[in-house]
């Protein structure tokens, strides 16, 4: 693993690209990502330096963690899970629930789906309430055909925030539409 972020970041400082062609993703939940500089003006491997004002090759330690959050997120609900990785392996709190999320999602998102699963319960060891991270690991238990566990997260979300979020309604959704077709 540790390898893998390695090649990951020196290829990004580089600019060489570890990603294909981007998918569009949609997120789901509370920390909805969408359109952001880094998506909309950065060329590949590239994000917003909210200080510069202008897009830059990140570099360690050159960007404070949440524009590393922020550009990460984004960049893995742009489809680019890549390029999201190895931003999101540049932040120093490798601690954060948040980067710990993303790079479950990315991951996950790009069939490194046991992965992600590890990256997910991390998150949610350093922060149980941390919901979105509970729809994200529901859907990968889903992927993986654990309806068990992924109605295990539907009820957890749901004792924390209630039926009426975001994360409950997207993952009732999933659920029930893996049940119509299982």
């Amino acid at each position: 693993m540790r390898r893998h972020l390695v090649i990951g970041a020196t290829a990004i400082l580089l600019g060489v690209s570890l990603a294909g062609s981007p998918v569009l993703a949609m997120g789901s939940g509370g920390d909805s990502g969408g359109a952001s500089k880094t998506t909309q003006k950065c060329k590949k491997n590239q994000v917003w330096d909210k200080k510069k004002q202008k897009c830059v090759l990140p570099k360690q330690g050159m960007l404070d963690d949440e524009s590393i959050f922020e550009a990460g997120r984004d960049l893995a609900y742009a489809g680019r899970y890549d390029e999201a990785i190895n931003v999101l392996t540049m932040a120093a709190d490798k601690r954060d629930p948040r980067i710990l999320n993303f790079l479950g999602y990315a991951h996950r998102k790009s069939g490194r789906v046991n992965v992600g699963l590890g990256y997910y319960l991390e998150a949610l060891r350093i922060d149980p309430n941390y919901t979105l991270v509970r729809e994200y690991l529901g859907e990968a238990y889903l992927q993986i055909g654990d309806m068990a566990k992924a109605k295990g997260q539907l009820a957890e979300i749901e004792k924390r925030k209630g039926m009426d979020c975001a994360e409950y309604r997207v993952l009732s959704a999933q659920i029930e539409a893996a049940s119509k077709a299982g």
